[in-house]
């Protein structure tokens, strides 16, 4: 095919790895921006969540999926000999840990962890900071979280003593010897603890695979592009 001098003649080889290779990016584009609606959508049921009253977490075993990011109450008793201080939290440009302290449930052989909040390291990185210990029957009110808490492995140590770099449910259920529920709740009602709760809310994240799905979209248009440059070619000129 020529036109206004230059001639158009790509290989059959060339045309089927370029469509395949553009079908494809397409495809994964649009994958992407469908996540991208997905993470909307469960923004808006959290937004949703927000404005419904607290929930009653049972005495029963429960689904994560059923009560996460929705606000719960739980009365019980704390277990303070079973409280992890989870290591490398940041508030306010000051390293320190959250502190995490199971509940038994009242009238149930089942426990939730809490993470009750935040508290600075001190000078002294080999004394933990004191934990005031509130005792006998409470009612606590928080938002359910999963119970898996990564950080970063500083080792492959197994975990000795109550200072954990990352939580692991089911590792901490084999050390305790706890029953619990497969959740954990940031706690939301006041106490008296000297602890910091100031949880940040998490944005949908849509945003990062709208992200993709442009970078997706734009490397099908680059190889259309590399395509045509590659096989337009100039007419040569009969010399008279």
């Amino acid at each position: 095919m020529n036109v206004l001098g230059y001639r158009f003649e790509p290989r059959l080889w060339a045309i089927v790895i370029t469509i395949i290779s553009a079908i494809i990016f397409i495809e994964l584009g649009k994958w992407q921006l469908s996540r991208a609606e997905e993470k909307n959508l469960q923004y808006e049921q959290l937004e949703q969540y927000a404005k419904q009253p607290a929930i009653t977490l049972p005495g029963t075993l429960v689904k994560l999926k059923d009560f996460q990011y929705r606000e719960v109450e739980v009365s019980g008793e704390y277990l303070p000999e079973h409280t992890i201080y989870l290591d490398n939290k940041i508030y306010q440009g000051r390293a320190g840990y959250h502190v995490i302290t199971p509940l038994k449930i009242s009238n149930s052989k089942l426990h939730v962890l809490i993470n009750r909040g935040w508290i600075a390291t001190g000078n002294d990185r080999t004394i933990l900071p004191s934990v005031v210990e509130v005792k006998g029957e409470l009612k606590v009110t928080g938002i359910v979280t999963s119970p898996e808490i990564k950080t970063f492995d500083l080792s492959d140590k197994v975990v000795e003593g109550q200072v954990w770099d990352n939580f692991n449910l089911e590792r901490y259920q084999e050390i305790s010897d706890l029953a619990m529920q497969p959740l954990m709740l940031l706690q939301k009602s006041e106490e008296k603890d000297g602890l910091i709760r100031d949880w940040s809310k998490p944005d949908s994240g849509a945003s990062k695979n709208i992200g993709y799905a442009v970078q997706w979209f734009s490397l099908a248009a680059t190889v259309v592009i590399i395509f045509i440059v590659l096989n337009v070619k100039r007419r040569n000129k009969k010399i008279e």
